[in-house]
């Protein structure tokens, strides 16, 4: 049986956005996963995969750390065997794609989003683009997220001719199902996602506070693990009622049920946000940045609103927007919502854009 290597930086990505991938991918080879350990390991070798544990600083920009990732990822190949690779993230994607380069076999890459490393013109720029056109030069297909992206790759000769665009990781419909929408009374907002400045995290604190004090019946919900130094903030401005934290939640759609729309102001370089995704599938309505990764996700007026990134006024002016619908218009927009998600970026899209490329490889 053939054997396909996944090389990732975390078990949670692959589990929860790459499972139906691997899923059919078990139906016919060997499925070898190589990713740092973390809770859901037992899990995806419950699905039938073979797991290599390869320690990795995700963020870390330590040559001597990086270097000796590839020097694994090359025993990694020795040792399966691989008939094609499968690669995630930028460390995977750079060394993973090298590795693979070195041994003559084929890969395909997943630009799950560039990262702050990419962004503006600088020497980190540079140095990232760079690594990728080193790990990516022999990469029989690259997997895009989002158009922006690929344009960037393309501009900077980073890639020529061997890429895709694929509607991010995709939903499973079956899993996030179409949920009733909520009364009017109150009106719950979600916020879903690590808590960090680039989240938008300061945006959505400062709009509830003062969208609770101008409209009593809402509530503001956090959700996701604290990252950065805001778990103060965020104890003071429970206390105070403006809102609720719930830390990580292993399922959020327990939340959906009870949310009217989910806010999502994040100027983080997205691949494509599954939280919108996710929320948009559920038959939410979705309010977020005009950034590549979220605006693909929203018809302005129709599922949603686009608002400008860093900006807390045009945060707040969307939001009394949304909150001045009627409750039947809110429910159509969560419809909406539904229907692009069903149309655009059905997981299953992603399952058969994988199972065609891979068996122009290995068959």
């Amino acid at each position: 049986m053939a054997r396909i290597l996944i090389l990732a930086n975390n078990d949670v990505g692959l589990y929860k956005f790459r499972k139906e991938v691997i899923e059919a991918l078990l139906v016919d080879y060997e499925v070898y996963v190589s990713s740092p350990h973390g809770d859901l390991v037992p899990d995806l070798e419950e699905m039938g995969c073979k797991y290599i544990n390869t320690p990795m600083s995700r963020r870390g920009t330590n040559p001597i750390s990086d270097i000796k990732l590839f020097f694994n990822y090359l025993q990694i190949i020795n040792n399966v065997n691989p008939d094609a690779v499968l690669t995630y993230t930028i460390k995977p994607n750079v060394y993973g794609g090298l590795a693979c380069r070195v041994k003559g076999i084929p890969y395909i890459t997943n630009i799950t989003g560039l990262g702050t490393a990419a962004e503006g013109n600088g020497l980190l720029q540079k140095i990232t683009l760079l690594l990728y056109k080193v790990g990516l030069k022999r990469s029989d297909c690259v997997f895009f997220q989002n158009k922006e992206n690929e344009h960037i790759f393309k501009e900077k000769s980073v890639v020529s001719g061997n890429d895709r665009l694929i509607p991010g990781s995709g939903v499973n419909l079956k899993h996030y199902r179409l949920l009733d929408y909520p009364k009017d009374d109150p009106i719950h907002f979600l916020f879903v996602s690590r808590v960090m400045q680039k989240k938008g995290i300061d945006e959505y604190l400062k709009a509830a506070r003062f969208i609770r004090e101008k409209y009593p019946n809402t509530r503001f919900h956090v959700l996701g693990f604290c990252e950065e130094a805001y778990q103060g903030e965020l104890n003071k401005l429970q206390n105070e009622d403006i809102i609720q934290y719930h830390g990580m939640q292993s399922d959020v759609r327990e939340f959906h049920k009870i949310s009217h729309c989910t806010i999502h102001p994040t100027y983080y370089p997205e691949g494509m946000s599954n939280v919108l995704l996710e929320s948009a599938a559920s038959g939410r309505p979705i309010i977020t940045t005009n950034r590549s990764g979220c605006r693909e996700i929203v018809d302005d007026g129709i599922n949603g609103y686009v608002v400008e990134q860093e900006n807390s006024q045009n945060l707040i002016d969307k939001i009394e927007m949304f909150l001045n619908l009627s409750h039947e218009e809110k429910r159509q927009m969560g419809i909406a919502a539904r229907k692009k998600i069903e149309e655009e970026f059905d997981r299953q899209i992603v399952v058969d854009a994988y199972m065609e490329e891979i068996q122009k490889e290995i068959g």
